[in-house]
């Protein structure tokens, strides 16, 4: 499926992805959730971490340009051009996390994100520029980029993971 064009694409994309993403996470066995290697030193609920941060994130950014202010974006004291340290510090930030809090945190921060997205209708969130905190793009792009998008990332790196995961199981690193 390609970027969607619709609010109501954008919706389901976000939904599907969404739960996508969980029925592989599912087969992560409980023992290899810490375990890094689902992106480099990242376990899975680091992954999931940080896509619970990317929504945060939108969810800023959006509350911010509804009150008329034009957010720091990607984030205070980053620009868009130092993604990877944004990340590495969304990773240590949340890398002592428990798993339970990543879970729900996520799942919740999920539900914040379509309910701005539903406040929208099709011409402001497909029209680049509407709003100025959007930039040169539109609400639409930022919004499938922190779920669609960001969910079929993480679920192929959570596929491969599982892969190696079944190939060389825990116990046999640990001998």
């Amino acid at each position: 499926m390609g970027r969607p064009q619709t609010k109501d694409e954008l919706l389901v994309a976000a939904t599907d992805e969404f739960d996508r993403l969980w029925q592989v996470v599912a087969t992560v066995r409980d023992a290899d959730r810490a375990r890094p290697g689902v992106c480099e030193v990242w376990s899975l609920k680091d992954v999931l971490a940080h896509l619970d941060a990317w929504h945060e994130m939108f969810v800023g950014w959006e509350a911010a340009g509804s009150r008329g202010e034009r957010p720091p974006m990607p984030a205070p004291g980053y620009s868009w051009s130092h993604i990877p340290a944004l990340n590495e510090e969304i990773y240590h930030r949340h890398e002592a996390d428990d798993w339970d809090d990543v879970e729900q945190r996520l799942r919740d921060s999920h539900t914040g994100v379509l309910g701005s997205v539903d406040r929208y209708d099709e011409e402001e969130l497909f029209t680049k520029q509407w709003f100025s905190w959007t930039g040169t793009t539109s609400v639409a792009s930022y919004a499938t980029s922190a779920t669609s998008s960001h969910y079929r990332w993480a679920t192929k790196l959570i596929r491969r993971a599982v892969k190696d995961f079944d190939a060389h199981p825990a116990e046999e690193l640990t001998r």
